[in-house]
């Protein structure tokens, strides 16, 4: 009944459910096939040659192979009819059911699809399929006349590009930014030499090779800052073996011409992995079988159009690169064509990549064994090359960077190129979104097969609380407090303004003035007698993040004109949640607003007393003698302020991902404060980057006097640091120790007969909150009146409202006059909104009340 039958393992079902995934990638890989030679259509390309290279490249699947010939001839004979497909999909994507693509081909073959994408009869793709595709290898060819070659971009790529040049026997004087990347180029022996710009590069060779990142270090290498242009001799040939615009590579033709020096360009996109660049060998080939068809995959290929004389005199150069004779097309068309089909292949890549990303994941879902899952669909109908090269990576969680996101990221940008055509290039600019994502997560250096994991983080093990702190290096040892308490003193020490979100934030503090309002008399009055910094109590946590926003804006507006006037100089704290939840990256920008740009955003939330530790950038939560990490607690689940990460460099970039890239996250370990002091924590400050964001690890409170003590230092040195914390580093960096809990008789309590009760309120929701009341309950048993306020009675409207409150605050009054305490506490079932702002208007609505 069939050529190849496979055992799928798992329950019943399993087989239904491969089925699925695999016919998700097929028709996504017809829908880019259609997609891709539409564009080919529109650009004017041969679309018997696209199909000739595509296929041998890394934008092949088996739809593309199998579908475009029918494309190609204009043949609609349904070999596998629309109709069939939408049916299928129907479990996956029902909304594109109900539409029924409005195509009215749904009896005809799915190939047909990409008549939605050309105009007229929709037989673009066959009139300009010529019957030989020009796509043809070029035979290989030794250096004889070319005395000297010029390589700018010694990259991953470019290093091998350009040690197999010589390999080749060729004389290659190489530059780079990056001075070691020159160094390994010479390490490589032969007839390489060190350029010291790409200016000296281009002179006396008569072929410059330009391997550069984008368009715009191209434009500068040879127009710019670079000045290799005017530096090349009369009639040498520029080869561009980056992936850039075709327009981009027409205009830069034009501009090499127009000095009339006889300059040519040579448009040679490349691809291929690192180490086969290295070999002098982009392209590498090799079966894999499809069903019946065999498919031959390649690691990478050039592509290259140009006049015939400037082909011809960069013929050695691009041979010796790309290893043999069929590794290297030459394409008939003016400069521009060899870049328009790399886009196309690129268009294929890159979506072929996201929906093998979205297909595993799917199937996950669905609970199929992966690995049986991958090893059934690469020789199926959804296989393509980008499939079974990239889910190895997805299934054994390796983003190694072979091929990184960034790439992508750009390539998929080059789609801009359809706007200009007119050209609705849909799939490519959903997956350039995906790949926008991920990037945003600070990705972009790692695996492109990682464009999925930005949905999932990192995930770390619970782990027992002694064990933990007990394998740590020991605490730093010597006087750190009088260090810090020193530097406070200094006039040059500007006073300590903490913005607290929500009342908790001085509880590891004692004898600070704490204000409620922020108006320019009470600041005046405040800064002029403060000796080493305040509170203002803005209980932002509360508002939504406009609101919260706009509050801090204020609040510092208002701190800078009373600054002014009392001569002090001040600098901003703001003290948020210990277990993550709160406005960032919101508040810290709104300071910013005001205030200017700090040199860094320091993110501390230890908070010792709570159990919050942060041990190689993780945070955790102590909870019954185990450290958990923070985004498998409740705080995490927060209907306003929930996250997914545990790890704060994650965290930041989960938060604040459109302003920051994983490389602009840093830390300060525990082995810098325990080991090196405060010394090595300056040290470690005055080296990072200005824009970063500093993560600093605690497990004691003797770890964040050492930190306060080396961030006042580099302040001193001159760093501007912009503090978003937990109640620890605030205590700390004012130099007050901790001390006992208040009693009584401390805060001069009078428990006379006739001494009215006490009042506690309590709104928090989270398990946490909701044991200490029971605890406090237990323990005072009918000495404690208990007022529970429905929250269902507080957000439903306002006349609700203040019927409870005013019923309460009855109660309540009754129970203080009478000397006993009373608590008035939410109930305890959380309340959520439809969203996160409905969230906080609840939360406000409750807040006021109580």
């Amino acid at each position: 009944m069939s050529e190849k039958l496979h055992d799928v393992p798992g329950v019943m079902g399993a087989a239904s459910n491969v089925k699925m995934v695999n016919q998700l990638l097929a028709g996504v890989h017809v829908a880019a096939a259609a997609e891709a030679m539409g564009l080919a259509v529109r650009m004017g390309l041969n679309t018997r040659t696209v199909y000739q290279i595509i296929t041998n490249a890394a934008g092949n699947s088996y739809m593309f192979e199998n579908r475009v010939p029918h494309m190609l001839e204009n043949d609609w004979t349904p070999q596998s009819a629309l109709s069939v497909f939408i049916k299928n999909m129907v479990n996956i994507l029902t909304v594109q059911h109900r539409a029924k693509y409005n195509s009215g081909y749904g009896p005809e073959d799915d190939s047909g699809l990409v008549r939605l994408y050309l105009s007229g009869s929709g037989s673009g793709v066959h009139d300009l399929a010529k019957i030989e595709g020009n796509a043809s290898p070029t035979s290989a060819a030794k250096p004889t006349d070319i005395q000297r070659i010029g390589f700018v971009g010694l990259g991953a790529m470019g290093q091998g590009m350009a040690t197999s040049l010589v390999t080749a026997g060729f004389a290659v004087s190489g530059y780079n930014v990056y001075a070691p990347s020159i160094q390994r180029f010479l390490a490589g022996r032969g007839k390489s030499y060190a350029a010291a710009s790409p200016a000296e590069a281009a002179r006396d060779a008569q072929v410059l090779v330009l391997m550069v990142q984008n368009a715009a270090q191209a434009e500068d290498v040879l127009f710019g800052s670079g000045k290799a242009a005017e530096n090349l001799p009369k009639g040498s040939i520029v080869i561009l073996n980056s992936t850039v615009p075709p327009s981009f590579v027409i205009g830069l033709r034009k501009r090499l011409v127009g000095m009339e020096t006889g300059i040519e360009l040579v448009d040679a996109p490349v691809s291929g992995g690192v180490s086969r660049a290295a070999q002098g060998q982009l392209t590498v080939s090799r079966k894999s079988t499809y069903v019946s068809n065999a498919l031959l995959t390649r690691l990478g290929q050039i592509i290259a159009s140009a006049t015939d004389a400037a082909m011809a005199q960069a013929n050695p150069v691009l041979a010796a690169m790309s290893g043999v004779p069929k590794n290297l097309y030459y394409i008939e068309g003016e400069v521009g064509t060899a870049s328009s089909v790399k886009l196309i292949n690129q268009l294929l890549a890159g979506v072929h990549i996201v929906a093998a990303a979205e297909a595993m994941a799917f199937g996950s879902k669905l609970g199929v064994d992966t690995r049986a899952l991958y090893e059934t669909i690469k020789i199926a109908a959804g296989g393509s090359w980008m499939f079974e090269n990239r889910v190895p990576a997805m299934l054994n969680a390796d983003w190694t960077p072979h091929s990184s996101l960034a790439i992508f990221v750009k390539d998929l940008a080059i789609l801009d190129e359809s706007k200009q055509l007119l050209y609705p290039a849909t799939l490519s600019a959903a997956a350039h979104q995906l790949y926008l994502l991920a990037a945003s997560h600070g990705w972009t250096h790692e695996a492109d097969s990682g464009v999925p994991e930005p949905l999932k983080p990192r995930e770390y093990p619970k782990l027992p609380v002694h064990e933990t702190l007990a394998s740590l290096p020991e605490p730093y040892q010597e006087d750190v407090l009088g260090l810090v308490r020193e530097r406070i003193e200094s006039d040059t020490t500007p006073l300590l303004v903490v913005l607290d979100d929500d009342p908790t934030g001085t509880q590891t503090c004692d004898n600070v003035m704490v204000l409620t309002t922020w108006d320019h008399a009470i600041l005046c009055s405040e800064l002029s007698t403060t000796k080493k910094g305040f509170f203002i109590l803005t209980n932002s946590r509360a508002l939504p993040p406009t609101e919260a926003r706009k509050l801090v804006s204020t609040i510092c507006s208002n701190l800078t004109a009373a600054a002014k006037e009392t001569g002090k100089d001040f600098e901003i704290v703001l003290r948020g949640d210990s277990t993550l939840r709160g406005h960032f990256p919101d508040e810290p920008e709104a300071v910013e607003e005001v205030l200017g740009k700090a040199d860094n955003w320091v993110l501390t939330p230890f908070f010792l007393q709570g159990g919050r530790y942060t041990i190689n950038d993780v945070h955790y939560v102590a909870e019954q003698g185990v450290l958990v990490p923070a985004s498998q607690t409740p705080f995490a689940e927060d209907a306003a302020f929930g996250y997914r990460s545990s790890n704060l460099r994650d965290y930041v970039l989960e938060k604040a991902g459109t302003r920051f890239t994983a490389s602009d996250v840093c830390s300060i370990t525990l082995e810098d404060i325990r080991i090196g002091g405060p010394a090595k924590v300056t040290e470690r400050l005055l080296l990072v980057p200005a824009g970063n964001v500093i993560v600093v690890n605690a497990a004691a409170e003797s770890d964040m006097f050492v930190f306060a003590a080396g961030a006042l230092a580099a302040e001193q040195a001159g760093k501007k640091y912009l503090y978003r914390t937990g109640a620890a580093f605030v205590s700390c960096r004012l130099g007050i120790t901790s001390i006992p809990p208040m009693s009584a008789k401390d805060l001069n309590m009078d428990y006379g007969p006739k001494s009215t009760g006490g009042l506690i309120i309590a709104g928090s929701y989270v398990p946490k909150t909701t044991a200490q009341l029971a605890s406090l309950r237990s323990r005072r048993g009918d000495r404690l009146h208990v007022v529970e306020l429905d929250v269902a009675n507080l957000i439903r409207s306002p006349s609700d409202a203040t019927t409870a409150v005013e019923s309460a605050i009855a109660d309540a009054n009754d129970c203080l006059s009478a000397g006993t305490d009373v608590l008035i506490m939410t109930s305890r079932t959380l309340v959520k909104g439809t969203d996160a702002r409905s969230s906080l208007q609840m939360g406000s609505a409750i807040g006021e009340a109580l």
